[in-house]
């Protein structure tokens, strides 16, 4: 499914957010940079917006991981214009098998990854084993509107946003599924708590546009 939407995929998230998501990653880039990070591991990378946005943001060597090739290609091409390929390696892997020694990386990062993982407390146990000890992942992930606004968003996200994603994309499963997904993921409250169970020490998030996504930051 990524690999077949790929070539739209950026451009169908900035639309569909209006550009809201470059501001969350900023936001996470941020608050990353207060650790001051030499060696960063993206995972779930993508395209790999979030992993330039770290490299820019922090000044740190970056690895962007990701099942899908078509998406790293994406990936690699933009990060090859923005002369930034000798900052940032792009390569192929599992999140929940990662190819790398425990205590590696002074923090790890994934923006919209973990709903995808298919064992998650697996996935986020292997984050946390490649962080370095006393260090953090930090992970952006769609959440839950709530209050008034809830049915409008609600509405947006299960009737209009798949048919746009299904018209630029021509793919009928990839904007369907996400509002299925978001539904169905932990967040909040229940988000810390599987954290804190896979190990780490100490979580904190933030909610960001009312709910809509939110940043976790885990520390080891």
């Amino acid at each position: 499914m990524f690999d077949n939407i790929a070539p739209k995929y950026d451009l169908l998230n900035h639309v569909l957010s209006m550009k809201i998501d470059v501001l969350w990653r900023n936001k996470l880039v941020r608050w990353m940079n207060k650790d001051q990070p030499k060696e960063v591991l993206d995972v779930a990378t993508g395209t790999g917006d979030l992993a330039i946005a770290v490299q820019k943001g922090t000044g740190a060597k970056v690895v962007g991981l990701d099942l899908s090739q078509q998406m790293l290609n994406v990936g690699i091409d933009k990060i090859k214009k923005l002369n930034l390929d000798g900052e940032i390696t792009m390569q192929k892997g599992d999140a929940e098998n990662l190819p790398f020694e425990s205590n590696k990386f002074d923090a790890v990062s994934v923006a919209f990854g973990v709903r995808n993982f298919e064992n998650l407390e697996k996935g986020l146990a292997e984050l946390r084993r490649v962080v370095k000890e006393e260090k953090s992942v930090y992970i952006l992930e769609f959440s839950k509107v709530e209050g008034f606004l809830e049915p409008f968003y609600m509405f947006y996200f299960k009737n209009i946003l798949p048919q746009i994603g299904k018209f630029v994309s021509k793919d009928n499963r990839a904007y369907t599924y996400l509002p299925d997904s978001v539904n169905a993921f932990p967040f909040g409250e229940k988000m810390k708590a599987i954290l804190l169970n896979t190990g780490f020490r100490k979580v904190e998030y933030k909610k960001l546009s009312l709910g809509i996504a939110t940043i976790y930051k885990a520390t080891k």
